[in-house]
C-alpha cells in the first residue's frame, strides 16, 4: 500500500465545499461528552480548511446504532462542543436521513469559512455497506454535497464504509480531490512507516488477553521487528507451548501449535522473541476488577496449579525495559496484565515508564495501551499515541486500510 497520500496541504479549499469524515465517536453520559480527545484531534484539519476559505461539511458516526436513529446517539452535543472550540457556530443538521433536503439547503447557504455537521452517518443503515452494494447510494448522496473529500477518521479507516472509502469513487469521478487530514497523516507517518520502514533496532511489544486476536500481528511483526516482546494474557499460551505449567492462567489451547510455529520462525529469522521469566499470580481474577487482591511472584516456568498469572513479574519488567533501552523505534500494543487493578498494573506501568525514558521513537498502538499511558500520566512522553485501536492493529498486521487506500496518491 502506498503511504504517500495527498493531504490537505496539497490543494486549496478556497470557495470549495469540502466533506470531512471525522471520528467523533465520543463517550456520552446523559447527553454530555465525557472525553473530548477525538474532537480536539480533529481541530487542526478543520481550522486549516476554514482558514483556506473552504465550506466545511463534517460527518461522523457515533456509537453502534443498533436500534435505528435515536436522540441518544445524535451528534448534536458534538456540534455544540465544536462551536465552543472553534469560536464559531457549527450549524448542526439534525435530519436522520443525513443527506436529505435540510443538508442540501444548508450546504447551498454556506459562505466561505462556514462549518456544518451532518447527523450520525450510522443513522443510515447503508453506511456500513452490508451487502457491499447497499452503500453506493448513500456514498453518492454524500459526494453530491461536496467538491472535495478529506478523511481524518483513522479510528474508522479499517472499515470500508460509505463515508470512509466508497464516497471517494464519486468525488473522484467529478474531478474532486480525495485527501487525508492531519490526524490521518500523523498515523500514516508514525504507525505505517514504523512497520514498513523503521529506524533500527525496532522493538515491538504485544500484550492483551488472547493470541487469537493478534495472530497476523505476531506473524507480520516477527518479519519486521528485530525484537518481539510478548506479555499479557497471550504470553501464557506461548509458555504452555514451551511445556511449562501455567496453572489457571488464560490460555488459547487451539493456538499452542501456532505459538510453537512462531517461536521456530523467530529462531529461523534470527529474531529475539522475549517472553516473561517471572509472573505475578493470584488465587483468581479480582472481583471487582479493581478490588484488593493477594499476589505473589513465581518463576514463569513453574506457576502453581491453583494460581492464575495476572501480570508480569519484576525480573520480566527489567528484561523488557533493557530491550527498549537500545531501540530506535518501539511500537507497543496491549497491556502486560490486568492494568485496571492497581496491584496488577505494575508490569504495564514499568513498560510505559521504559518507553517514556527511551530515546527511541515510541508509538502506542491505541486501545488499552493508550488508556494505560494516559491513566499513568505518561502520554506527553510518547512520540505518538494512535487514535484507533482496531485500525492500529490492522496497520501492524500489514493490512491495507480502506480509508487510507482510498485517498489519492501524491
Amino acid at each position: 500500500m502506498s503511504l504517500n497520500k495527498k493531504s490537505v496541504d496539497d490543494f486549496s479549499a478556497k470557495g470549495k465545499r469540502v466533506l470531512v469524515r471525522c471520528d467523533f465517536n465520543v463517550p456520552l453520559k446523559n447527553g454530555e461528552i465525557t472525553d473530548e480527545t477525538r474532537i480536539v484531534a480533529a481541530l487542526p484539519t478543520i481550522k486549516k480548511l476554514m482558514n483556506d476559505g473552504g465550506k466545511v461539511i463534517l460527518c461522523s458516526h457515533l456509537g453502534k446504532v443498533k436500534e435505528g436513529p435515536n436522540e441518544k446517539e445524535s451528534l448534536a452535543p458534538v456540534a455544540k462542543r465544536l462551536s465552543e472550540k472553534l469560536g464559531k457556530e457549527v450549524k448542526f443538521i439534525p435530519d436522520y436521513t443525513v443527506t436529505g433536503e435540510a443538508a442540501t439547503k444548508a450546504v447551498e447557504a454556506m459562505n466561505e469559512g462556514d462549518v456544518i455537521l451532518l447527523q450520525n452517518t450510522r443513522f443510515r443503515m447503508e453506511e456500513e455497506t452490508k451487502p457491499a452494494k447497499a452503500g453506493e447510494k448513500f456514498a453518492e448522496e454524500l459526494a453530491a454535497l461536496c467538491d472535495d473529500y478529506v478523511c481524518d477518521a483513522f479510528g474508522s479507516s479499517h472499515r470500508a464504509h460509505a463515508s470512509v472509502s466508497v464516497v471517494t469513487k464519486y468525488v473522484r469521478a467529478k474531478g474532486g480531490n480525495c485527501a487525508v487530514g492531519y490526524l490521518m497523516q500523523k498515523e500514516i507517518d508514525f504507525l505505517g512507516n514504523a512497520v514498513e520502514n523503521p529506524v533500527r533496532p525496532f522493538v515491538a511489544i504485544l500484550g492483551g488477553a488472547k493470541v487469537a486476536d493478534k495472530l497476523n500481528v505476531i506473524d507480520n511483526l516477527l518479519e519486521k521487528a528485530d525484537t518481539l516482546i510478548i506479555g499479557g494474557g497471550m504470553a501464557f499460551t506461548f509458555l504452555k507451548a514451551q511445556g511449562y505449567e501455567i496453572g489457571k492462567s488464560l490460555v488459547d489451547d487451539e493456538k499452542i501449535d501456532y505459538c510453537k510455529e512462531m517461536m521456530a520462525k523467530a529462531e529461523k529469522l534470527g529474531k529475539k522473541l522475549l517472553l516473561p521469566i517471572d509472573t505475578t499470580v493470584a488465587a483468581g481474577f479480582p472481583d471487582p476488577i479493581d478490588g484488593p487482591v493477594e499476589v505473589s511472584v513465581v518463576s514463569s516456568n513453574a506457576i502453581p496449579a491453583d494460581k492464575e498469572g495476572l501480570d508480569i513479574g519484576p525480573k520480566t519488567a527489567e528484561l523488557f525495559a533493557d530491550a527498549v533501552k537500545s531501540a530506535k523505534t518501539v511500537v507497543w500494543n496491549g497491556p502486560m496484565g490486568v492494568f485496571e487493578n492497581p496491584t496488577l498494573a505494575k508490569g504495564t506501568l514499568s513498560v510505559a515508564q521504559a518507553l517514556a525514558d527511551a530515546s527511541a521513537t515510541t508509538i502506542i498502538g491505541g486501545g488499552d495501551s493508550a488508556a494505560a499511558v494516559n491513566q499513568m500520566g505518561l502520554a506527553d512522553k510518547m512520540s505518538h499515541i494512535s487514535t484507533g485501536g482496531g485500525a492500529s492493529l490492522e496497520f501492524l498486521e500489514g493490512k491495507e486500510l480502506p480509508g487510507v487506500y482510498a485517498a489519492d496518491n501524491r
